[in-house]
């Protein structure tokens, strides 16, 4: 990649020092991201932190407030596609504080109180072994609680059936507030600028044994008929209407398809998997190319459930 194509550094001298002051070692400057991605594929960002609290957070927001400067959260990377080019500006990496996790019973319900960064896996784990009702269709589901959230994400049933209260930071609100959110199919009503910090669902409890069952029914049925073992994130475009987008790629003939070193799930179709060094313009090519064979074959607009962010570079 030539640097010439790639967009110049937001970051001076003074904001890399005032960063440096602020987050120590725990900012890093030129930082690939391809690392913290599902699809193993990202360029570099200006400057990444590792953020371990909401102080931390709040500080990072007034500066990012103060300097103007575009921010950007990445939880587990899992609905990303971040181009070559990288990201200017600051990314975010919550951890710390924003990775716990608290499941308990009272009385006939379970409360789970997560950080925006929890896995969902072990949200979903030590919900089942507390009898929680419905999380069965959060079963598999990859990435963090927050990015779970923003997307409304789910199966039969959605993380937004179970969420009663929602903690968000931003740069006009750094100390954070509870907001009131509409959840919706694959989105939500949640503001752009807003940074989830913690989340609280509640389910109806029941039989540990019998939801730990289904779950693992569940996740036995993803394995069999989902790549997960090669790179990618998950499906790529959300289902239209009475209809389903894997069987429409297939449909028109998609499955295969190749672009570099990404490649069309020849398991499952809304897929693309990375088989080896690709690259987000490879992705982006079948991306565009599945959308125009569905469209011209059976005139639907198939709509991206994965996010495309970053610069997008050509070489």
């Amino acid at each position: 990649m030539n640097a010439a194509t790639v967009s110049p550094s937001l970051l001076g001298d003074e904001e890399r020092a005032q960063l440096s002051d602020l987050c120590g070692e725990l900012v890093c400057f030129d930082e690939r991201l391809a690392a913290y991605t599902s699809w193993k594929i990202g360029g570099p960002a200006d400057a990444c932190i590792v953020v371990r609290d909401e102080g931390q957070l709040a500080g990072i927001m007034r500066f990012c407030l103060r300097r103007k400067m575009p921010w950007f959260v990445l939880g587990s990377g899992s609905n990303l596609l971040i181009g070559d080019g990288g990201m200017r500006g600051i990314v975010l990496r919550l951890a710390g504080d924003f990775t716990a996790i608290d499941v308990v019973c009272e009385g006939d319900i379970v409360v789970a109180r997560a950080g925006a960064s929890a896995s969902m896996a072990l949200l979903t784990t030590k919900a089942a072994s507390q009898g929680a009702k419905g999380i069965e269709s959060l079963a598999g589901i990859p990435g963090s609680v927050g990015g779970s959230l923003r997307m409304n994400a789910g199966t039969d049933r959605e993380i937004g059936d179970f969420v009663r209260d929602v903690w968000v930071q931003s740069p006009s609100t750094p100390e954070g507030h509870s907001v009131s959110i509409q959840y919706l199919y694959r989105h939500t009503t949640l503001e752009r600028e807003a940074i989830v910090s913690r989340v609280e669902l509640r389910f109806e409890r029941g039989d540990p044994k019998k939801v730990r069952q289904e779950m693992q029914a569940r996740l036995v049925r993803r394995k069999r008929t989902q790549p997960i073992a090669l790179p990618n994130a998950g499906s790529c475009f959300r289902n239209p209407p009475g209809d389903k987008a894997a069987r429409l790629i297939e449909a028109a003939g998609a499955k295969g398809w190749r672009a570099g070193g990404a490649e069309v799930s020849p398991l499952h179709a809304n897929f693309i998997n990375n088989v080896g060094g690709a690259r987000a313009k490879d992705v982006a090519t079948l991306l565009a190319r599945v959308r125009r064979a569905v469209h011209e074959q059976f005139g639907v607009d198939l709509q991206l459930e994965v996010h495309l962010v970053g610069v997008f570079v050509d070489e």
